[in-house]
């Protein structure tokens, strides 16, 4: 018998729940309320939904932590740090059937770079204090990991895409917004890959850190246009950033201050795993493809 708990069963964990959970005899997910957590229920079969506030255990969450053979990591740290290894730490390190763990971080870790290349052994300079607390919550994670005897795999993620979230969906809506800054490229993933990422970092057991990003680092406004094209729209015009950044939220504000290109090299050799989508046209023509302009 095999546990997988999944502490914050967001976007991309539930996709790999949907996809790869039936891998484990039991799953079980926590979400932050209870109107949530019946969503996930109904939508996620076979997931035993747990409320986790990031502060308050149940006895149930408890038990269930102790339990777990694999643990799937996606709840956020905060500027207090890790809400999980601050309520769970002491009942994972006491865990006897604790094997691999898998947490999902973000490329934000390395900072700006002026479009240059970064991999794994990058230094981490994150600008961003959203990015700050992931740093401290890699290194604590993987501390865990040793002081357990459990293996730890840090997937750092790249701007993420898939079913619901997408630029066909923004641009059908109107509310896709083309940027212009000369210079400026991000990388994607799609969802599917994520999941296929920590598919292989459970299967494998992996330990040590990596970059879960696609081949094709482009402008933010390339998607846009292609989401646009495969809709039959005009592409929205371009819009100056210096015009731009004044509207933007400081969330959004903080992606346009980072300019990079990620490399993958070492998802792809040491995982093995294969893309479905090595970049965002061919995850955008299959999401066109499966009605999501509808």
């Amino acid at each position: 018998m095999s546990t997988l708990l999944c502490l914050g069963l967001g976007y991309c964990a539930e996709h790999y729940v949907a996809r790869h959970g039936t891998r484990y005899t039991r799953v079980i997910g926590t979400t932050r309320e209870a109107g949530r957590a019946d969503a996930l229920s109904a939508r996620v079969r076979n997931v035993d939904m747990q409320v986790f506030d990031g502060a308050a255990v149940s006895d149930a969450l408890r038990t269930a932590a102790g339990a777990a053979d694999a643990l799937l990591v996606s709840a956020a740290p905060d500027e207090h740090g890790d809400p999980v290894l601050r309520a769970l730490g002491d009942a994972l390190a006491a865990s006897v059937r604790l094997r691999t763990i898998v947490l999902l971080s973000t490329v934000g870790v390395y900072g700006d770079r002026g479009g240059g290349w970064v991999d794994e052994t990058a230094a981490l300079e994150p600008v961003h204090q959203r990015s700050r607390p992931r740093v401290a919550a890699e290194a604590a994670w993987q501390a865990l990991g040793r002081r357990r005897g459990a293996t730890v795999a840090i997937l750092r993620l790249s701007g993420i895409y898939g079913p619901g979230q997408n630029a066909l969906i923004n641009v059908r809506l109107g509310r896709a917004r083309n940027i212009d800054k000369p210079g400026q490229v991000f990388n994607r993933i799609h969802v599917a890959d994520i999941a296929q990422a920590i598919d292989a970092a459970f299967a494998q057991r992996a330990d040590g850190v990596f970059n879960v990003s696609d081949d094709a680092p482009s402008p933010p406004g390339d998607p846009i246009a292609f989401a646009a094209g495969l809709l039959g729209l005009p592409a929205p015009p371009a819009i100056p950033y210096a015009e731009a950044v004044k509207t933007m939220s400081p969330l959004a504000a903080s992606f346009y201050a980072e300019n990079r290109r990620v490399r993958n090299d070492r998802l792809k050799q040491a995982l093995g795993v294969r893309l479905r989508y090595p970049s965002y046209r061919e995850g955008l023509r299959a999401l066109f493809a499966e009605g999501e302009a509808k």
